[in-house]
């Protein structure tokens, strides 16, 4: 009998075989298909997107971008492999699950009309989006049933064409790169003669072997789609690999190197080399491709190779930490304004932040031939964040060490290497963040700090958090004194936000304009003239029937007296003399190190009402006063780890929102509901089993057991055997006995997510069941983290109605053990 079930198990596609052998099956199984929710809810997954814009660097020229809508679950449904940490198409090559675009169209600032790009293809799928570096054109990939080619649009003429007859290979990312004259690419193509792929081999030729001698440590993540045997590893290679080709605008082409795996492949910024990076065996089946061996070669963009620069071993041994970094050189990377020098990283305590070193990183620098030794131009305090190039006498460097929460920026003289500190500060104090540098193109159409003549540069802050709210600004910082004068300043009843620099000597900047009621547009303003901003789009309201909903910034304080916000959500034309209302709680926890960072003000009351279908916000149509975004911070400062205190700091954060939504008389604290997405879901998991406040739940695509996350989770950076008490009081899983509140899980039955594997639900419903506990899980086919079908997004809609409308606005007496009417019935 267990022979007969077996094989039956190996022929059922795996979501028949959980319906027919799990203890769903106990139950009364739903058959029904998918769902639509209400009209209401439904028009906002059905609504057109609101199209993106892409401006141009050195003109008043926007490339306006028109997304496609969501995907039918039929598309979703196509052929996909899952290999090495990747999801792509085997059909085309591409990446799977692309949000595509349909259609461009340009835009001068000053006119009022765009114009549409002739010359796309028939039902276009664009992606991989890019200017020229000198804006005259606009490069793209378009995908078919079977390939993607490469397009280039004329600005001038506001026309594209196919250029040359090679497909491209997006399985790794961006598939091409324009070279600094705009009058070729460098391009990642499938090589000619490739051949037939691979078959997939169902008679195994013996077993899948790992090993690990000598004693060394390899504490990784719970990665998804990672290799599995040497079938999978045939498979890998045929589709990753590429030939790097210098491609003409006339479609001429030049091989550079031979075909591999390749990486990247970008062009120095004077044009005349590339640096491509090749992963090669041995691959590994604990770890996804980034972290394979990784050859960094320089070839001259006539082909031929000028040097070999490093080639870095199988990284499996990295330690888990997010300061933990690769042993061996790293990040190899152009600067971007010099001809042709390569800079890279070198850890100095072998990437493990548990050794005590004065200094974490030193970065190297060879220039072109690359015969010479190369010579260190910098040394790290902390992890090396990377340079913001300028000119010959002035760049950026970063620094920043996670543990600490500390972030260092340096001003640092390329013509001697000196450094001077122009920033310390916590990245947690999101008060105190300056901004970032405008930049600019230079001569090698590279992105480079725009340095003003009088030793000026605009900073530029498009969240600008203040204890006023989010209030984003501009300024105007003297590098020299290090002290900033700032220009603008976001001011109510708008939220808006600076894009762009378009003239940092005249100071005119681009900016998206919104308020509640008024969705984002984009605007030129003048700082110098002080004159009202010329409306540079037009976009509608994407739902003009759902204008009048009420928002309203929340501030109070946990009893600890750490302060909290959320967005409070009313429906249209509710008015609190009506009584209050049943609540939907939607929320994301985050760690910190600081109360008063953890206290600090986050969003503004003047950002538009945008009512996505993904969050919260959608069920205020459905008569429900919602929290959405309330703020949890779990906090750990000095030698205290957050997590130490999470169940405890979750349960009064969630507490003091309630207790504020029924100060205002708004929250019917008898009908609360809770919901959250990925931490979110775990997050509510927890609040169920430990508080009795809520009349019900939704987890989507969470993790419930930390014991299947032994090497850490989220930010905690302690393995299980380190804190194994703190792992079992979070996990969801090991108190399922305590859950007496109703909890509907949902996950895509295809999540590509560290962490959140589908099974994570499934055994968590089991527990549940196996306790009695009132409770519903939901597996959406072929869908992952994020759930893309429009089928799923509505169905999504549809079972979380129900389950709040049976469980929070109308709880039968028997539907809950909670307290009714009750807040701070304390935790368990």
């Amino acid at each position: 009998m267990l022979h007969n079930r077996t094989t039956l198990r190996k022929k059922l596609h795996p979501l028949l075989w959980l319906l027919a052998l799990s203890p769903l099956a106990g139950q009364a199984q739903d058959t029904q298909g998918y769902q639509t929710p209400p009209k209401t809810l439904a028009d906002l997954v059905t609504a057109p997107l609101t199209p993106t814009v892409r401006m141009a660097s050195k003109s008043d020229m926007m490339l306006i971008l028109e997304q496609a809508a969501a995907p039918s679950i039929a598309e979703l449904s196509q052929p996909e492999l899952k290999l090495a940490g990747l999801r792509m198409n085997p059909a085309n090559n591409g990446p799977s699950r692309v949000q595509y675009i349909t259609g461009l169209k340009l835009k001068k600032l000053t006119d009022k009309d765009s114009k549409a790009i002739t010359g796309l293809p028939a039902s276009p799928l664009i992606s991989f989006v890019q200017w020229s570096p000198d804006d005259s054109k606009v490069a793209f990939a378009n995908s078919t049933d079977n390939r993607m080619d490469l397009y280039v649009a004329d600005v001038a003429t506001a026309s594209a064409q196919k250029v040359g007859s090679i497909a491209l290979n997006g399985t790794l990312g961006m598939p091409y790169r324009w070279l600094s004259d705009s009058k070729g690419l460098i391009v990642k193509a499938i090589p000619a003669n490739r051949g037939a792929a691979p078959e997939v081999s169902r008679v195994p030729s013996g077993p899948t072997t790992q090993q690990n001698i000598g004693g060394q440590r390899g504490q990784a993540p719970t990665y998804q789609d990672l290799l599995k045997n040497p079938s999978d590893e045939r498979q890998f290679a045929y589709y990753t690999t590429s030939q790097v080709v210098r491609l003409g605008l006339d479609g001429s082409t030049t091989p550079i190197g031979q075909p591999g795996i390749i990486i990247s492949a970008d062009p120095s910024p004077d044009g005349q080399y590339v640096m491509v990076e090749t992963a090669h065996t041995p691959f590994s089946y604990l770890v996804p491709v980034y972290r394979f061996p990784l050859k960094t070669d320089v070839y001259a963009v006539t082909g031929s190779l000028v040097k070999s620069l490093n080639d870095s071993p199988l990284q499996e041994n990295v330690s888990y930490s997010r300061d933990g970094v690769a042993t061996g050189p790293r990040d190899f990377n152009w600067r971007a304004d010099a001809p042709a020098s390569v800079y890279y990283t070198v850890a100095q305590d072998n990437g493990d932040p548990k050794v005590k070193a004065d200094i974490r990183d030193k970065v190297y620098l060879v220039d072109a031939p690359f015969t010479a030794q190369p010579k260190e131009i910098y040394a790290s305090q902390f992890r090396f964040g990377g340079f913001d190039w300028g000119n010959e006498s002035t760049a950026f460097a970063s620094e920043r060490w996670w543990q600490s929460r500390k972030t260092i920026t340096k001003i640092v003289n390329p013509s001697n290497w000196q450094t001077s500190v122009l920033f310390d500060r916590s990245y947690e104090d999101r008060y105190s963040n300056p901004g970032q540098p405008d930049t600019k193109t230079n001569q090698y159409g590279r992105e480079v700090l725009n340095l003003l003549p009088s030793g000026e540069i605009v900073m530029v802050n498009p969240q600008g958090s203040s204890p006023e709210g989010d209030r984003p600004f501009v300024s105007l910082l003297n590098l020299k004194t290090k002290q900033s004068k700032e220009l603008w300043r976001s001011v109510a009843p708008y939220f808006e936000r600076p894009i762009a620099v378009l003239d940092a000597t005249k100071q005119v900047i681009l900016t998206t304009r919104e308020s509640p009621d008024e969705s984002p547009n984009y605007y030129v303003r003048n700082l110098k003239a002080r004159i009202a901003p010329i409306q540079a789009t037009f976009f509608p309201h994407p739902y003009p029937n759902l204008k009048g909903i009420q928002k309203q910034q929340l501030r109070y304080k946990r009893n600890d007296g750490v302060d909290l916000t959320a967005t409070l959500y009313l429906p249209v034309g509710y008015k609190k003399e009506q009584g209050p209302l049943p609540t939907f709680l939607w929320a994301y926890p985050a760690e910190f190190k600081s109360k008063d960072a953890a206290g600090q003000v986050s969003g503004s009351p003047y950002q538009f009402n945008r009512i996505s279908f993904w969050g919260a916000a959608a069920f205020v149509t459905m008569g429900y006063a919602i929290l959405d975004n309330a703020s949890i911070p779990i906090v750990g400062e000095g030698d205290k780890e957050p997590n130490d205190t999470y169940v405890e700091q979750l349960v009064a954060s969630a507490k003091a929102a309630i207790d504020e939504g029924v100060r205002l008389g708004v929250v019917d604290s008898s009908k609360v509901g809770v919901g959250g997405h990925s931490y979110g879901a775990f997050m509510t998991a927890n609040l169920l089993t430990h508080s009795r406040y809520f009349k019900a739940g939704i987890a989507r695509s969470g993790a419930y057991n930390r014991t299947l996350t032994p090497f850490g989770f989220q930010n905690e950076q302690r393995t299980y055997w380190q804190a194994p008490e703190v792992y079992s009081k979070m996990s969801p899983f090991m108190n399922a006995d305590k859950m007496k509140t109703p909890l509907m899980l949902i996950h895509g039955e295809a999540d590509n997510n560290t962490g959140t594997f589908p099974i994570q639900s499934e055994r968590y419903y089991n527990a549940l069941k196996g306790f009695g506990a009132t409770t519903r899980l939901v597996f959406l086919p072929y869908e992952s983290h994020h759930y893309d079908s429009k089928e799923s997004l509505l169905h999504m809609l549809w079972e979380m109605n129900g389950w709040l409308d049976k469980y929070v606005k109308n709880p039968s007496a028997t539907a809950s053990t909670n307290a009714a009417g009750k807040v701070g019935g304390g935790s368990k």
